[in-house]
This record gives C-alpha cells, structure tokens and sequence, in this order.
C-alpha cells in the first residue's frame, strides 16, 4: 500500500507518466544495456527488444501496478505479479537485479519527463517501484523455495530423446533430464525456458509449454519456428536454432518449470480455446484429465489457418475423446471443408454456437487477438472476468491495450 503522502503525488502524476512509459522504457533499456550488455545477450530476448514488445509490456505493467495502488489500495495485484514472477524464475532472475533496474528506470523517467520530476515526484515512484520489487522478491522466493532450489538455481541439462516433424513450421521435441535422474513434478499448462548458445556466442532463452502431462519419464515441447512477417526483425533467433540443431542426442539448458495457468481441482465445467501453436498447454491440461480419469465437462475449441497447420490434431482429438463429457470443436479460416466431422467449422472462432455453463472456467491460449476475441464472447455468455485465464507466448501484452 502507498504511503498516504505518496497517493496525491502519484495520481497526478500518473497520467503524464504513463503517456511517456514507452519512452521511458525504451531509455531505461539503453541505460541498462550501456552498463551491462551481457544482458541484453544472456537474458533478454533480442528480437523483443528490436520490435519494441518487451518495452510496451514493462510500460503496461508499471502502468496497471501502479494505478491499481491508486484507484483501489485494498486490493492486492497479484494477477499481475504472478505472471512477472513465474516468469522471472524461469529465467533465473534472482533479488540483486533490482536494485541495478530500479536505479536504471528512475533516471529514465527522470531523462524522459524532466524538471517536472520533483525531488517529491521522484520519491514517490520509488516508493511505487521498490513496492512492485519487493513484491516480486518475495514471490520469486517462495517459487524457489517450493521447488527446493537455490534462488536462481533453476538450470538443469536435458538430451533430446526423440524428434518430431510435426509441420513445415513445428517441431516437438522429447526431452529426457540426464544422469538417469527423474523428471521435475511441474503442473499442467507449465511451461519451461530454453537456453542456447547462438553462433556469434551470446546465449538466448525462450519458453515453450510442456505439452503432455506430468508424472512421465520424458517431458515434451512443440516448438514453432518464428518467422519476420514483413523484414523488420530477423526470424526468431532460438526456434530457428532449435529446428536447426536439436537433433535426437543433442543436450539442452532446460529451466524448471514455471507458470500460473493452472487447472483449479474443482469440478466446474472447463473451457479449453486454443490458436495456433497455444494448443501446447491445452494438450498438457487434456492428457492430465484423462490421467486422473476426470468425469466434468470439457469444452475443447482451436483455431488455426487450416488442417494442415493444426499441430498434434490427432492427439488432441484422441485425449478429448477418452473424457466422457468432452465436446471438440475446430475452426479453421481455409480448408475446412477438407477436414470431415459436424465439430469442424468455417471461419473465425464463434462461440455462440456452444453450450457454455455460466460458472465455467476458461483458459485461452494463442495470438492476443484471438484471445481479446474469444475473452469479450465469454464475458458476453456471463462467464465472470476471474474465471477467464490465459496464457501468452513472448511479452505479456494484454495490459498494455
């Protein structure tokens, strides 16, 4: 909670800060980068700094924090600090970042806004910032902690034990720990960081979802080969990479795994909507269902560009039909008619068409737009915004719109 001489500053300030968040952003990165340039090779992901998404996400982010602190002091943001903080262990993240950052994004909304912070403006959004920090500390600790680890201990090395091609575009991945060890106990809809040595040395980390359940003796990940839709940016660095290298034998640095989209162990109806390579988590949550032989209803949706570009339709159609109460719907913008079945459809996703239990559960993964989509049609059949979950792949967006 602000402190009572920190409110009235904050509000005032704030809508002039958050017009300038992206420009502060974007200087608090080149100030970091200047000092410490490893981590712009090591850590964050270039091509999310090239494009701009991981600033626009950082601005949202302060933005949502600190006009939550503001407009409702009662209420305690965790949906957004849990996110940041699954993601930040998944990295390695651990307590000493924060000060270097803190002290990085300061001076950029200093640079940014000028004379018109105020020793007492300054204050007060370090008040903000050392609120949201300590905040996320704590979290992360608990994180590491939970899965016995040394904070930032989170590296362990994994060999591919099997290769699959599942489109021109996706490859998955079977990933077994070495050493004879186990597996990590993770929960479905999880994912797991990737980190590879790229040819001029730096050593980049993405994430992918674990695609099948736990309790298994291998782990699985679908990776999906980004591409520059228009030149601006280059292909994605790590998946390229991936489809290039990760042969059957090859070794990788695999994080444990983290993430909060999470199935609740209730037994309310579930609503399972996918695009895309979002289809991953979802495959995660089905097998699980079907593992613990679950009897409560399960709507499957996925849209994708055609039959051809559905990655792993078979098994998600298997998985959905060993659960007495599923029901299975595709759609697909081309080729529909290629693909034969009364729950394959035309077009864009429509919900309208289902039967969808007012206190069901959602988790949407996939492309923002179809997320934002498939989110507004929920809330308009009366599903309640906190039982609508999502996951999204690369920065978080969706506070920034």
């Amino acid at each position: 909670m602000l402190s009572a001489r920190s409110v009235p500053v904050i509000q005032t300030t704030l809508p002039a800060v958050g017009a300038s968040l992206t420009s502060i952003t974007e200087r608090f990165y080149q100030r970091l980068f200047e000092e410490r340039p490893e981590l712009l090779r090591n850590l964050f992901n270039r091509t999310n700094q090239v494009n701009g998404s991981q600033r626009e996400a950082l601005a949202g982010a302060v933005a949502a924090f600190a006009t939550l602190l503001v407009e409702r002091p009662d209420e305690r943001p965790d949906a957004i600090l849990s996110r940041i903080a699954h993601k930040h262990v998944s990295l390695g993240i651990t307590a000493d970042m924060y000060p270097l950052v803190g002290r990085h994004l300061l001076a950029a909304v200093a640079e940014v806004l000028g004379g018109a912070v105020t020793p007492e403006v300054a204050a007060a959004w370090d008040e903000v910032y050392w609120l949201m920090a300590n905040a996320l500390i704590a979290a992360e600790a608990r994180l590491y902690a939970a899965a016995d680890v040394a904070d930032g201990d989170v590296w362990r090395q994994m060999i591919v034990t099997s290769r699959i091609e599942e489109s021109a575009d996706a490859v998955s991945l079977v990933l077994s720990p070495t050493g004879g060890r186990p597996t990590r106990p993770f929960r479905p809809g999880q994912y797991v960081s990737v980190r590879v040595e790229l040819p001029d040395g730096a050593r980049q980390i993405r994430q992918y979802s674990l695609s099948t359940a736990p309790g298994r003796d291998t782990w699985r990940i679908t990776v999906k080969r980004e591409r520059a839709a228009d030149g601006t940016v280059p292909d994605g660095e790590v998946s390229c990479w991936l489809h290039r290298y990760a042969k059957e034998g090859y070794v990788l640095d695999v994080s444990l795994p983290s993430g909060d989209l999470l199935l609740p162990e209730a037994g309310s109806p579930l609503l399972l909507a996918s695009a895309g390579i979002g289809i991953t988590p979802m495959l995660s949550m089905l097998d699980h269902l079907v593992r613990t032989a679950s009897t409560r209803p399960v709507t499957v949706v996925h849209a994708d560009r055609g039959p051809d570009h559905h990655v792993r339709r078979a098994e998600q159609t298997d998985l959905a039909g060993r659960l007495p109460r599923a029901d299975v719907h595709f759609w697909y913008e081309n080729d529909a008619h290629h693909v034969t079945g009364p729950q394959v459809h035309a077009g864009r996703t429509a919900l309208d068409r289902l039967d969808i239990a007012r206190d069901t559960t959602a988790y949407l993964c996939g492309p923002l737009p179809f997320m934002r989509e498939v989110r507004g049609q929920l809330l308009a059949r009366g599903l309640h915004p906190s039982a609508i979950h999502y996951e999204v792949f690369g920065p978080d967006l969706w506070l920034s719109k």
